[in-house]
């Protein structure tokens, strides 16, 4: 046998053994006993090269790109000019340096304090064509900038695909740290778990300038492949001790989304299919209790999910429904006594949030049958359940949350507060694996690494090879 083929085997028997050890029900997890050494925990300074402004007059910056529809067929370029409005046109092709297609969009601006923003720009680019590198450029004469992108598969079962799971990044060395590991991944999509900049932990005009600062630091990524935003209490900004009270400002000026591609009437939260999955967004920071917007919206989306195209769904939050850490512990629990029995009767395959500043995962688990009067008090095993990752260790300023609640409870499988990034590699209807990626000081090293089988597919798969099996019996037993 080729060592190549050797080599995938016993991957795929490890894995297997990584399945039996660590997913299947029985007892509590692994709290890590890695103990990392001291980092930059500080804001990079604002004249680091990460920060750069392009050369040029007006030239654009800040450019990041998302997904601009349900299916991926479309994208949302956005980008700042500086002095002047200029042209908020997207020339673009799918041959380098050949852009014979373009489309205007949108600018806007807005203050916050004595802060007045660069021209913000918004430009839809639809009807694109699946599985096809796309050369942009935006800006006008010499100041003119040239990106490029990828778009996804089409919406098939077997779409493989790898997306990058991000939260609570911030601008300090340890974020940069995270984005550089995230860049080698082979991600193609970033899922975006909220809090952006910290920008909020500043005052008066800086909140703005790091918002800008924050726009440069993300665009080595951000403008080559679509980052799907989801906002967290970093991006409220509710600041009345200099009249700013209106939430999110910041946030929606800048960073668009396509909620009115999945129906909803705010872009906090809304859906879309990648590849073979199906990706619902929830703002934890908005009203979601029975009846709300949200509410509704969400009850109608889940009833959208087709599994013979979208086997697995996945769902973003900022604020975990499960957490071990003493950090913000038990804040999801509104939004959990609501949509749990959801997520539950739908099979949701994940449910990824940040605001803790660590990494953990679930078993899978629910906690439906109690009540305020009866029913079981605790989480218990649930193979109909999600399981629940906690990714919001990208690098901020504030520091990691080192404190987990002990003994381990029975629903955590692992949990470690170190700086890092997960990534979801979808393999076919059937497999995707999960890894977490501990920066390890400055180097990329896998902590956690889980194979999941999708349970609405290898079930049926189970019952065919079951009913073919029960079929060749009773041939054979009739000849």
């Amino acid at each position: 046998m080729a060592p190549g083929v050797q080599l995938t085997l016993f991957e795929l028997l490890f894995k297997l053994f990584l399945i039996v050890a660590v997913v299947k029900k029985g007892s509590a997890g692994t709290t890590s006993t890695f103990t990392r050494s001291q980092w930059q925990s500080f804001d990079i300074p604002l004249d680091h090269k990460v920060f750069a402004i392009p050369k040029g007059y007006n030239a654009p910056q800040q450019v990041h790109i998302t997904q601009g529809d349900y299916d991926g067929k479309a994208v949302i370029i956005s980008w700042v000019t500086a002095d002047e409005p200029g042209p908020s046109k997207v020339q673009y092709g799918s041959s380098e340096k050949k852009y014979d297609l373009s489309a205007d969009g949108i600018v806007t601006n807005y203050t916050f304090y004595n802060y007045k923003s660069g021209y913000i720009h918004h430009c839809l680019l639809d009807n694109l064509e699946y599985e096809t590198k796309y050369y942009y450029k935006i800006g006008a004469g010499d100041s003119s900038r040239e990106f490029w992108f990828q778009t996804p598969p089409k919406i098939d079962a077997d779409s493989p695909f790898t997306f990058g799971i991000i939260g609570d990044l911030g601008q300090t060395y340890n974020s940069l740290s995270t984005l550089e590991h995230y860049m080698q991944s082979g991600g193609q999509t970033v899922l975006f778990l909220g809090d952006l900049s910290y920008a909020d932990r500043y005052h008066y005009n800086d909140v703005g300038i790091r918002w800008d600062s924050w726009g440069r630091f993300i665009e080595r990524s951000a403008a080559y492949q679509p980052w799907i935003w989801s906002a967290g209490n970093h991006e409220i900004e509710y600041m009345p001790e200099v009249v700013e009270v209106l939430p999110f400002k910041a946030y929606l000026h800048r960073f668009n989304t396509p909620y009115l591609a999945s129906k909803s009437n705010n872009p906090l939260w809304y859906a879309i299919r990648r590849a073979s999955a199906h990706v619902i967004v929830l703002s934890s920071y908005s009203p979601h209790v029975k009846y709300t917007p949200q509410w509704r919206w969400l009850r109608d989306e889940l009833k959208k999910v087709d599994r013979k195209k979208t086997p697995w769904l996945i769902i973003l939050m900022h604020v975990p429904m499960y957490s071990s850490n003493q950090a913000h512990f038990m804040e999801g629990e509104s939004m959990r006594a609501v949509f749990e029995r959801w997520f539950v009767r739908y099979r949701v395959d994940f449910i990824f949030a940040g605001h803790v500043h660590a990494y953990e995962r679930s078993y899978r688990i629910s906690n439906i049958r109690y009540n305020v009067s009866s029913g079981d008090r605790y989480p218990v095993p649930d193979k109909s359940a999600p399981v629940y990752v906690t990714v919001g260790d990208g690098g901020n300023q504030e520091g990691l949350a080192g404190s987990f609640w002990d003994p381990q409870p029975e629903y955590s499988a692992f949990r470690e507060a170190s700086y890092g990034h997960s990534t979801l590699e979808i393999k076919n209807r059937t497999h995707a694996f999960l890894h977490w990626h501990r920066n390890d000081d400055g180097q990329k090293v896998p902590a956690d690494s889980v194979m999941f089988l999708n349970r609405h597919w290898a079930s049926n798969l189970r019952r065919r090879r079951l009913k073919k099996n029960s079929f060749s019996f009773r041939r054979e037993t009739s000849l």
